[in-house]
């Protein structure tokens, strides 16, 4: 994995003029900082947001980002020991770049994974049922839903269309319907960051990951900043039914998100969000390539109105949260045996990838092989009234 962390690779193509900010654990406090990057180096700011919630609520999050504070060494430093497997546990490592937000994921937010999404409904997790469906699917709807406004007349009327077809779907009430599915990830604390191990249960044989944008948003509901994630994907537990969404979603280290969060600043916004291109690469052990891209553009729903429905008068999050956008890539391209379609092994190196944001780099494992989640928020806070930072 280490061949794919570099700081070239991994900062954004404009890092000079970035305000990139993350988390570090330090060996010496047995503890995480809050950091800010800058000039090459690694900025230590807890003295200043004592978390990334704090950080995140500030009336200007891109002004406390440029607090002072010790170096804690050098970028180049930090990403030479961001693989899991073979860092030096006596020096930093990056850290997923939230602490206490919820881990929130919008779903069926692209026509292509949309389609997949019903397809492994009716297949109900059995992947060899997979092409036959699809092209079933297909046949039916063409084209058609890519331009169609969530929530429109014209939506009403596909779905009075599938309806008698007997295709209608829940994925597609979500997809094209006026209420977005948003979900919860996984916990707060719980995601891995940069050169971590993703965790896929023992029991799947039908998975994939889901290279996703990720939104920052503060308790106010305004969208600060915004940084790369895995949506590590389950196809069989959820195909056999929706309600194992949480199954298949939220495991350990089911969740990656980094490598650092990109403040929203004079010089990058909502709309370079809007039209960032994702490209995602799959390293087989076995010499297998897959490469892919998902392209924000084709989001049915705007990043801004799913952040909306997220947080508004009717729920909040008082510690800010996190979203995944959804994706539209759902790789199709058979592996191993014809019409069994795209599945992780164990080992498998993942890279995603934005000029602007980065590129977020894990390697797959199964989950109850990966070290457990044991640093939680109760720990959090511990470590930083014994540091004097709270």
């Amino acid at each position: 994995m280490k061949d794919y962390i570099s700081v070239a690779a991994c900062l954004p193509a404009d890092a000079d003029r970035a305000t990139l900010v993350g988390r570090v654990w330090l060996p010496q406090v047995e503890g995480p900082a809050v950091v800010a990057l800058r000039g090459g180096q690694v900025i230590d700011i807890t003295k200043s947001a004592p978390t990334i919630a704090d950080l995140i609520s500030a009336a200007d999050p891109a002004a406390l980002a440029k607090a002072d504070g010790p170096v804690i060494g050098s970028i180049a430093d930090l990403l030479a020991n961001a693989d899991e497997t073979t860092r030096d546990a006596s020096k930093p490592w990056p850290l997923a770049p939230i602490d206490l937000q919820a881990v929130k994921a919008a779903g069926v937010t692209f026509v292509a994974s949309m389609l997949e999404r019903v397809i492994e409904e009716q297949a109900r997790g059995d992947a060899t049922k997979a092409d036959a469906i699809r092209q079933r699917i297909v046949s039916i709807i063409g084209d058609d839903l890519a331009a169609i406004k969530p929530g429109s007349a014209e939506a009403q009327r596909i779905k009075d269309v599938l309806l008698s077809q007997n295709a209608w779907s829940q994925y597609l009430e979500v997809g094209i319907g006026p209420d977005a599915e948003i979900f919860t990830k996984s916990q707060p604390m719980s995601s891995v960051g940069l050169g971590a191990e993703i965790g896929i249960l023992p029991i799947s044989t039908w998975n994939n990951p889901e290279p996703e944008i990720v939104l920052v948003v503060a308790p106010s509901g305004k969208v600060v900043g915004a940084t790369l994630g895995n949506d590590v994907n389950l196809r069989d537990l959820e195909g056999r039914s929706a309600l194992l969404l949480g199954k298949a979603k939220d495991n350990n280290a089911s969740s990656a998100i980094g490598p650092f969060i990109r403040l929203f600043d004079a010089g990058f916004g909502i709309d370079d969000i809007r039209k960032a291109d994702l490209a995602m690469a799959v390293h087989g052990p076995e010499g297998y390539t897959l490469k892919g891209h998902s392209s924000i553009s084709k989001i049915s729903r705007d990043p801004l109105d799913l952040a909306g429905q997220l947080l508004g008068p009717n729920h909040q999050y008082p510690d800010g949260a996190v979203l995944f956008l959804g994706t539209m890539f759902a790789p199709t391209d058979d592996r191993d045996a014809p019409g069994m379609g795209f599945t992780h092994k164990l080992g498998d190196i993942v890279t995603i990838s934005t000029p602007s944001l980065g590129t977020l780099v894990n390697r797959v494992n199964h989950s109850d092989k990966i070290a457990p989640w044991t640093f939680g928020a109760r720990a959090l806070m511990a470590s930083l009234v014994k540091r004097g930072l709270l």
